[in-house]
């Protein structure tokens, strides 16, 4: 048989590609009525669902956490290919500004119409405006490394992946006691996220007994000198224990400075916050930078090893653009860029659950917080609207890495075993590498250092300031209240004081002049020395430790006349004048009616009245005499207890501490005005002036005078005083951490009563004194209403006194008055007559005349 066979190539060629597109066709169509008879629960196109990405892109953080985000949105649907949405991600750069960063969420909102925000390395005011932003619009923000807040905790679309800082607080303050160190100086970055962040930390170490010795701030700006002035300063205190919380970038440069000054040395130990080693990506600096803090210890968040994390690590550096690799040395993945993949799972997950149709009533931030999966940070699970990693291993800096020493616990152990769940593991660490290379462990404790103090010599109140010089030795030592209080308040710091005298006189600006000028010589000055505006351009003061203000002092009076003062002359005239015209008033109504009152004038006093006009004009006065006795009581009590000064500044001599620039300010202004004053040196000087005289009064500090009432308190007592003036203070350099230890010591030891003990003790005598409460002698303008309704009462009772007697006598009265216009019509009429007839008329005619003309009117 013949085979069957083609001939013409192009005739097959033809017939191939025939059948492949009705192959094709044919597969097509199947499919098409494949879908359509069984139907879809989701569509074939994923829903794109838009998501908000707000970081700054020129930090290396940002660009850690942009690349760890998209890698791990790409890995996550490599693994979930079947899931009908997708993460689409939009990238807004906020330059580490928060208003900038503002700007870029509200964007995202209304040009993106993004369903969920993360912000990283986001600063505290940045997380408050985003999540604020949140609340508003109901949408999710996941904020990663934002400090932990109460006042975030309102939030409640706000989501934070950090570290546990509560958990870190407790690792650092069991650290600090495992060495057995009792004092640290805190060594922090002064800018609002640090030192918010840093606040759990300070409590606690309160609460467990860690002394902060001290606190230094500094900036990103801050220059080698002022960092190092302030490390030398934390250096005299003797501090040999440091826990810095700051940026990489603040921290190299801290640590170079105090390789300069011997501080990273044998002897030293520093210990650094997670927030600082989280902040570590090795670009900020070079090898040198971290050979420096070679010997300091870090707490770092935990990342466990798995082989997830190498391969996603691996695949991490491939995805990075090359100029970021060799332009900034980005060399390890962050701890940031760790939990932004399992923050981008979490979200790419709870959007599929959301759109699910059986869980379709889910929202987004529900689902969220539902998420529950292991990520590269481990079992990755949301806690009140928080994803905290409490687990912590603490690394020994060594050249340019680093080496694991141990771990803390959540439970609140430390172990030297990467199983942290095991109840068998040692409770030790492994050996720690301290600064100098030396593997024991500084002793944590501070040598006493020598405290330079100028002291006031003038020995003119030797109860406040006593100064005596050793012959032979030249020992300066000093005693008195100020020197009691300083010693008290500067006992728990481990100080040997050494008193250098002061040797110009009572200008004590002159003294915050010296102690500006001459930081090499002294550290400090006390004595009685006022807080002014103007010395506090050149020191800083510390608490005020006395009384705040201005007092006056004047001798007690002993006048058998003391019993007018309480009432002006003017009052107690019209008093008087008020009680004679209420007796004659009563008179006047009781004498028609009462027999008792038309007798004799010693019969007269004291009858029963009968009228009752008398009566309620009585009873007025008795309510004016009640209150003017009660006011004048009280008044004269008053006065009796404290005798107030009545002074007339352009005669009487004023007196007052000599040299004093407060006392002679305030006599010289608006209150006083004093233009006669004289000035006193000694506390006898006070005494003597006053009794004899040669001043009215003494006008000066309150703990001067407290001084004088002490030694003589029967014969001198305290009239007014005025909170004018700052009190006391003691006197340090600017930026000496001393005076806010020394200010904490001078209120606790107020606040426990030991200031008023030492005040106790130098001024025992010191009776109480009244301020310018007492009362002012009572004038009649200020009892011109009583006297009002008093003078109005008895006109009432006068008046109606007046229409009683003319309704009982009006007939009578209209005949007297008939009689009088007659009497006198006839006098008129002769008196007329006269006028126009001058003819004289003997008196026995004009006398019969007058005679006819009586006889005719009868």
């Amino acid at each position: 048989m013949k085979r069957f066979t083609f001939q013409n190539p192009i005739l097959v060629s033809f017939l191939l590609v025939l059948l492949l597109f009705i192959s094709n066709c044919l597969a097509s169509s199947q499919n098409d009525d494949v879908n359509k008879d069984s139907g879809s629960e989701y569509d074939r196109v994923p829903v794109q669902v838009p998501v908000g990405l707000v970081l700054d892109l020129g930090s290396v953080e940002g660009k850690i956490v942009r690349s760890s985000v998209s890698l791990a949105l790409s890995d996550f649907y490599t693994v979930h290919s079947d899931y009908k949405t997708r993460l689409s991600l939009s990238v807004r750069n906020s330059h580490g500004e928060p208003l900038l960063a503002l700007a870029s969420g509200v964007d995202l909102l209304q040009t993106v119409g993004v369903e969920a925000i993360i912000i990283v390395g986001s600063s505290f005011l940045e997380t408050k405006l985003l999540a604020e932003l949140g609340e508003k619009a109901r949408v999710p923000v996941v904020s990663l490394n934002s400090p932990i807040s109460s006042s975030l905790s309102r939030y409640s679309h706000l989501i934070q992946a950090t570290h546990d800082s509560s958990s870190e607080a407790k690792g650092i303050t069991a650290f600090i006691h495992e060495f057995g160190w009792n004092s640290v100086s805190l060594v922090y970055e002064d800018e609002d996220d640090w030192r918010e962040s840093m606040q759990l930390m300070v409590d606690h170490f309160h609460e467990n007994e860690v002394r902060i010795r001290s606190k230094v701030g500094f900036t990103s700006s801050s220059s080698d000198e002022l960092i190092m002035d302030r490390l030398r300063m934390v250096k005299g205190l003797g501090m040999t224990v440091f826990v810095v919380h700051s940026s990489e970038l603040v921290a190299t440069h801290l640590f170079q400075c105090a390789e300069k000054l011997g501080m990273m040395g044998e002897g030293f130990a520093w210990i650094l916050t997670a927030k600082t080693m989280n902040s570590f990506h090795g670009s900020n600096g070079d090898d040198f930078s971290r050979e420096v803090m070679e010997g300091v210890v870090g707490f770092k968040s935990y990342i466990p090893m798995s082989k997830e994390l190498q391969n996603f690590t691996s695949r991490w550096r491939k995805s990075l653009h090359r100029d970021e690799v060799v332009g900034l040395e980005i060399t390890r993945l962050s701890i940031s860029g760790v939990w932004a993949h399992d923050i981008a799972w979490a979200l790419a997950r709870a959007v599929e659950v959301t759109r699910m149709v059986n869980v379709s009533s889910s929202t987004l931030l529900e689902a969220i917080k539902e998420s529950r999966f292991k990520g590269l940070s481990g079992d990755l699970q949301i806690k009140d609207k928080n994803f905290l990693s409490d687990k912590f291993e603490i690394v020994n800096l060594i050249g340019s890495g680093e080496r694991r020493v141990g771990f803390w616990n959540s439970n609140g152990s430390f172990s030297n075993r990467r199983l942290l769940s095991s109840s068998t593991h040692n409770n030790k660490l492994e050996t720690i590498i301290w600064p100098g290379g030396s593997a024991q462990s500084p002793n944590g404790r501070s040598t006493r250092k020598k405290l330079r103090v100028l002291v006031t010599s003038s020995n003119r109140f030797p109860r406040l300031v006593k100064v005596t010089t050793d012959p032979t030795t030249k020992i300066v030592t000093a005693e008195g209240f100020c020197i009691d209080v300083f010693k008290a308040s500067i006992n728990p710091f481990n100080y040997d004081v050494e008193f250098i005298l002061w040797r110009n006189g009572s200008n004590y600006d002159k003294l915050a002049h010296a102690l500006y000028n001459q930081k090499d010589k002294y550290d400090a000055a006390v004595g009685d020395i006022t807080i002014t505006s103007n010395r506090l351009k050149y020191v800083e003061f510390t608490m005020a430790f006395t009384e705040l203000g201005l007092g006056i002092v004047a001798p007690k009076e002993r006048s058998m006349w003391v019993f007018f003062q309480p009432l002006t002359r003017d009052l107690w005239i019209t008093s008087a004048a008020f009680f004679v015209l209420t007796g004659v008033i009563v008179w006047l109504i009781e004498r028609p009616v009462n027999k008792e009152f038309q007798g004799s004038w010693p019969q007269q006093i004291g009858e029963k009245l009968k009228h009752n006009l008398s009566r309620f004009v009585v009873t007025v006065w008795v309510f004016a005499v009640l209150i003017l006795t009660t006011s004048y009581t009280a008044t004269l009590t008053s006065m009796m207890t404290v005798q107030q000064i009545r002074f007339n500044s352009n005669k009487d001599f004023v007196g007052h501490l000599s040299g004093s620039i407060i006392a002679n300010a305030s006599l010289t202004g608006p209150r006083l005005r004093a233009t006669n004053t004289k000035g006193l040196n000694t506390s006898q000087d006070y005494a003597e002036a006053l009794l004899n005289k040669t001043v009215a009064f003494i006008v000066d500090e309150l703990p001067y005078l407290n001084v004088l009432l002490g030694e003589k308190p029967a014969q001198f007592l305290m009239v007014k005083s005025q909170c004018t003036t700052n009190g006391f203070g003691f006197m340090f350099q600017k930026g000496h951490e001393l005076v806010h230890n020394v200010s904490t010591e001078i209120a606790k030891l107020r606040t426990e009563g030991k200031l008023g003990e030492i005040e106790k003790g130098w001024f025992e005598n010191q009776l109480p004194y009244t301020a310018d409460d007492t009362s002012n002698p009572i004038t009649l303008y200020r009892f011109r209403g009583l006297f009002m309704i008093t003078g109005l009462s008895s006109a009432f009772a006068l008046a109606v006194l007046v229409i009683l007697w003319l309704r009982d006598g009006w007939k009578d009265l209209v005949n007297s008055v008939n009689v009088f216009i007659s009497g006198r019509f006839v006098h008129f009429k002769i008196l007329f007559a006269r006028t126009i007839h001058p003819i004289l008329l003997d008196d026995h005619i004009g006398e019969s005349a007058v005679q006819m003309a009586q006889g005719n009117r009868q």
